[in-house]
Parts: C-alpha cells; sequence; structure tokens
C-alpha cells in the first residue's frame, strides 16, 4: 500500500517588503488575465476622458499589439510621469470619493500592472493653447518627447507577457482572443449608444458601431442594440422602464433605483445565458442579484429551462452600490440587494406581463441632460404606458366573466364528494354562425377577427398584417390562471367541503406538518384534520379541484410545507395549483366553438397579463403576415 507523503515545515524566512516590480506583477495577475483585461481597462479610460470614438487596433488576437485611440480630453503634459505609477489616479482622491464612484476606471494600477508585463507607450495631447502639440511617453524608460497628435490618447501596448511567459502559455488560440476583446468592447457599445466603437485586427476592419446620432434614449438604446446584437433581438423584445410613476431622479438626496432596457420575449430564449447583458450606473457587472431577480421574472412564461435574453441597465446613487469588490470591477456589492432585486424583478415582469398583441411600441422620450460628474450613460424619461381600448366588436362579444365565454353557470348545488362532477361546465346552446366579417381596417384588433376553426384545435383569425392562428386550449388556460391569480391576490381560495372525507394513513411528519401548517393549508383551500395518531382526513379541497384525488394533493402539499418555509410554500404551491386548476378549467381542445365564441376569446388574450404564453410557457398564437403567405405559394417570383 503506498504511503502518503508527509509534509515538512518550511525553513523560516524573514518578513520583507517587496519590489516595485514584484507587486506590480502581482497585480497584473489580478487584473489582466487575457488581453481582452487590457482592451477593457483601456476602454474604461477613454470613455471616462470623454471619448466620443474609440478606435481598437489588434495584432495576434492582442498578444502582439493592442492599441486604444481616443478622441477624448487627453492628458497633461506636467501629468504625463504619473500616469503609469502604481495608484495614480486622477478619480478619486478621497475615502468620500471611493464610496460614490461615478467613473469607469477608479483604482489607478490598471495601467502600472500592465506596463509590468507588457511594453507600453502613450500618446496623449490636450486641446488646449498651452499644449501645441502632443508627447509620446514610453513606458519602459521613462522618456517623453514631442510628437504630432490630435487631441487625445493612444495607449499602445506590445508583447503582452514578454515579462511573465509562464502566464502566454495559457492564452488560447489568436482567434480566440479576438472573440474575447470584441466581446469586451461589445459590452461597452450596448451601455454608451453615444460613443462610435471600431475595431481592427491585422490591418482588417472586423466590427464597427458607429454613434446613435440624432435619437435619444430608449430610440438610441434600441438602435445600438440592433447593431450589436441584430434585429431579431429587437423585433423579439419589449421595453423596460421601472418604476411606472413619473421618475423623481433624486429624492431624500439620494438617486432612485431605476431599471430600464429592454428584454427578450419568452419565444426569444436560448439553451445558454449567453446573451444576458446587466449593468450598474453604466458599468457591465455579473450579479447574482440581477440575475435571480430577471430570471425569477420569466419564471411563469418561460418553457423548461431555457434562458432568458435581455440588456438590463440599474442605475442607483453611488453609495448605495460598493463597485470595489473585485480588481476586474465586474462583481458589486449593494448596500440593499432586496430593494435591486425587486426593483429588477417587477421592472420585467411587468414588461413582460403586456400582451404583445396589445401593445404598441411608443416613441421614446429625449435623454435628460447628464450630469458632467457622471460620464456613465442614464435613462430616459418615463412616459405613459399604452393603454388597449378596444371598440365593440361587430362579430363576437365581451363579457367579465372568463368562465361564460364557455358555459352557463353551474347551479348551486351540495357539497359532494372530490368525485363528483357538480363542477364541471357544460357547453351553452350554439348559436347561428355570424356573417363572415369585413375586410380589416388598419388599427382594427391586434389579434383580428376569427375565420374558422381547425380540427377543434386552433383558431384562425385575419388580422390587418396576415393570418393568425391561435392555440384556444393554450390561451383559454392563461386567460382562467391569470383571473384565479387576481382572486387569491384579493382573498384566499374558495374551497369546497367533502360530502365523505378522503381518508389516508400518514406519516408522523405529514401529521405534524397538518397541524403547524393550519393557517397556510386553509390559505389554499385546503383543510386537513387528524383522525388519530396514524391518519388524516382531507375534509374541504379548492372548488376547482374538486373532481380531483384529494389523497394525492394533500400528500403534494404537505410534502412541500415540511421541506421549505410555510411563506415560499404558500407562493409556489399558489402558482402549481392554480395553473392546474387553470388547465381543468380550460376550454378541451376538440370542443367546436362559435364565430361568437372566437371572437370572445381573442378579445380576452389582448387584455390578459401574460396571454402571449401558456401557464407552461409555450406561446398561444402566433402571426403569419402576407409575405410569408407569399412566400409560401411563390407569389412575385
Amino acid at each position: 500500500m503506498t504511503s502518503l507523503p508527509t509534509p515538512t515545515a518550511l525553513p523560516r524566512r524573514p518578513i520583507r517588503e517587496l519590489p516595485d516590480e514584484l507587486i506590480s506583477q502581482i497585480a497584473a495577475g489580478e487584473v489582466v488575465e487575457r488581453p481582452a483585461s487590457v482592451v477593457r481597462e483601456l476602454v474604461d479610460n477613454a470613455l471616462d476622458a470623454g471619448a466620443t470614438q474609440i478606435t481598437l487596433r489588434l495584432q495576434a488576437g492582442g498578444v502582439r499589439l493592442i492599441s486604444v485611440e481616443d478622441n477624448g480630453c487627453g492628458i497633461l503634459r506636467s501629468e504625463l510621469p504619473h500616469a503609469l505609477k502604481r495608484h495614480a489616479t486622477s478619480k478619486i482622491a478621497s475615502l468620500s470619493d471611493l464610496e460614490s464612484v461615478g467613473t469607469m476606471g477608479f483604482r489607478g494600477e490598471a495601467l502600472a500592472a500592465i506596463c509590468s508585463i507588457a511594453e507600453v507607450s502613450l500618446l496623449t495631447r490636450v486641446d488646449t493653447p498651452d499644449e501645441p502639440h502632443g508627447w509620446l511617453l514610453d513606458g519602459r524608460s521613462g522618456e517623453l518627447q514631442p510628437t504630432a497628435r490630435a487631441p487625445g490618447t493612444t495607449v499602445e501596448v506590445r508583447e503582452l507577457f514578454f515579462a511573465t511567459p509562464a502566464r502566454r502559455k495559457f492564452l488560447k488560440t489568436d482567434a480566440t482572443e479576438l472573440a474575447h476583446c470584441i466581446e469586451a468592447v461589445r459590452r461597452h457599445a450596448l451601455a454608451r449608444p453615444d460613443v462610435g466603437f471600431a475595431i481592427w485586427h491585422e490591418g482588417k476592419l472586423v466590427a464597427q458601431w458607429r454613434a446613435v446620432a440624432g435619437d435619444s434614449g430608449m430610440a438610441a438604446l434600441r438602435q445600438r442594440l440592433a447593431d450589436v446584437l441584430g434585429e431579431d433581438f429587437v423585433a423579439q423584445a419589449v421595453a423596460v422602464d421601472w418604476p411606472i410613476d413619473p421618475p423623481v431622479l433624486v429624492a431624500n438626496g439620494q438617486q432612485r433605483l431605476r431599471v430600464w432596457g429592454f428584454a427578450g420575449v419568452p419565444d426569444a430564449a436560448r439553451s445558454r445565458a449567453d446573451w444576458q447583458f446587466a449593468y450598474v450606473n453604466g458599468r457591465y457587472v455579473r450579479d447574482k442579484v440581477i440575475t435571480h431577480a430577471a430570471r425569477s421574472a420569466y419564471e411563469d412564461v418561460l418553457h423548461g429551462h431555457r434562458q432568458p435574453v435581455y440588456a438590463l441597465f440599474v442605475s442607483l446613487d453611488p453609495t448605495r452600490v460598493d463597485v470595489n469588490v473585485h480588481p476586474t470591477k465586474i462583481e458589486v456589492r449593494f448596500r440593499d440587494s432586496r430593494e435591486v432585486h425587486q426593483g429588477v424583478h417587477h421592472a420585467v415582469e411587468a414588461a413582460l406581463a403586456v400582451p404583445r398583441s396589445g401593445n404598441s411600441a411608443a416613441e421614446a422620450a429625449p435623454l435628460p441632460a447628464a450630469a458632467p460628474a457622471a460620464p456613465a450613460w442614464t435613462p430616459p424619461a418615463r412616459q405613459a404606458p399604452f393603454a388597449f381600448a378596444p371598440r365593440e366588436p361587430e362579430v363576437g362579444h365581451r363579457v367579465s366573466d372568463v368562465g361564460a365565454l364557455w358555459a352557463t353557470a353551474p347551479a348551486a348545488a351540495p357539497p359532494t364528494t372530490a368525485s363528483s362532477n357538480a363542477n364541471a361546465w357544460t357547453p351553452p346552446a350554439r348559436s347561428a354562425d355570424p356573417a363572415p366579417p369585413q375586410a380589416l381596417p388598419e388599427g382594427d384588433w391586434p389579434l383580428g377577427r376569427a375565420i374558422a376553426q381547425l380540427q377543434g384545435v386552433y383558431i384562425l383569425a385575419e388580422n390587418a398584417h396576415g393570418l393568425v392562428v391561435v392555440d384556444m386550449h393554450a390561451a383559454h388556460e392563461r386567460i382562467v390562471y391569470e383571473r384565479l391569480k387576481q382572486q387569491l391576490d384579493e382573498q384566499q381560495l374558495a374551497s369546497q367541503p367533502l360530502l365523505i372525507p378522503a381518508t389516508f394513513s400518514a406519516t408522523p411528519d405529514e401529521g405534524r406538518t397538518a397541524e403547524d401548517g393550519a393557517d397556510v393549508l386553509a390559505t389554499l383551500g385546503l383543510e386537513i384534520t387528524a383522525l388519530s395518531p396514524k391518519t388524516l382526513a382531507v375534509r374541504a379541497v379548492p372548488t376547482t379541484l374538486a373532481q380531483g384525488d384529494p389523497v394525492e394533493l394533500a400528500r403534494s402539499v404537505l410534502a412541500e410545507l415540511g421541506q421549505h418555509e410555510a411563506s415560499t410554500v404558500v407562493q409556489r404551491a399558489r402558482n402549481e395549483l392554480l395553473a392546474t386548476m387553470a388547465c381543468h378549467g380550460a376550454v378541451r381542445a376538440n370542443r367546436r366553438l362559435t364565430l361568437d365564441e372566437m371572437n370572445a376569446l381573442l378579445r380576452q388574450m389582448e387584455v390578459t397579463e401574460r396571454s402571449d404564453q401558456c401557464n407552461h410557457g409555450r406561446p398561444t398564437w402566433r402571426q403569419m403576415g402576407m409575405k410569408e403567405l407569399d412566400a409560401l405559394f411563390l407569389r412575385g417570383r
């Protein structure tokens, strides 16, 4: 049997100060992981200098050369000797400055760290009468000489990791490193539509995003997102702007929490979380609070394990967020993470709740003037939300009770057993089909007028854009689900006593949970009492689930109560139970509907929150435009 090596004590070494070069190389190990790390730091500085155009030039994926050129304010000649020293910066001067950072960079260690592992030169000019030309600073020798240059700064980094060859061996191929550099610039570009970016590699232009001119606010952001992420992203995203009330930018001396941006609709979800961009005060971050809040907002509309796509911007008072918790500044810590979580969750949830069938794009408001001390982009002014108010339909009818869409109200009945079907809806008398609808005028109902039913499953409707196909069961299931949630928010779930209580053998844990969680069970419409130490009786169940299996329902809820906190269970069990109720209460497939009934369903979809997805996250309707239909039949070719 092989014995394990025995650790030996190391010889004692004296405590001594580390040389400056080694300190900088240690810092470089924290700040510079690959060429993209250098690109991020240099672009941060360019944005802080007020640049409106930034050009990145690379060779060998950034290993041979990284050059960042900007048209910012430049650096004075008298300050140049300090620019490459450790912890030398113009962005903070005191602890109070550090606690309210409003710039992209601030630590003053990036350039010094880069100088310790690469050849660095700095070319700059300030646009003042006292500086008629630019200055070139050699980072290795410290030599300073005059040179020609337009106002702005260029930082060149050559032979990255030349002083630490072991680190260079960990780099990937040039193509991989180039992709990381492009991604670093892309993240900056999304947050600053007012700045133009260009990326050159080996003398060839590989990416360019021009500054958005003329537009401001959400319109500018929408254009930049289309340029960087593609038109499809914008076409399948909804605007996020929270809080809903007209924002007061400053309250009690502090900037209010604000969340804005664009969130992809559930249909645009991806298998990976690679299109999730979150920014805090203009800085790209990876934050668990924001990620969890955004994902939870999709909980009721996303199918399976797919990942949502979004570009969200959070702004709050700089004193309420610590940006100095990570050397690369990609992580932050909030003073009140609960406030941020609730803000992001409510912002995305509210944006997704508006049915796309009844929503229209609104023009963005102008961008308010930014404070000089905060160069990062600021959110646009809030507009009043769009209100859909369809006119009374010529075909079909509007009803206030969703159940009345499909059935007459059941007559009052005495308490029944769980197997009774007293609550089942019965079909109403079929009315005569109305005359075919006339041609749809522009601006008519978003989901159009029903024209037919296909195989008892799909409703076909005509609108101004072409053909709409609706999964009638999925759509009605969402409508019923939303109504049930609203009713439960207003009062506890109605329950129905069982004529004969359903009994079952219970474990000691189930008996204890039923006794301790009686109040929670009542909220969910369940009454479970003990007949003996080993037997429980289900005496009442939620009204809509009266025809289900009361024992199976009771065991499931007790299991949830036994594993989690009561408050968590109420929310989770509520959604699961209401989804089950909606599925039982929704119109079934193969049910023949009149045109009146079809049109009534379409009108309800247009005004019901989250009606674009069923309770399981699947789409409830699809639009086929005239161009798609023409293409199917090769028209115009």
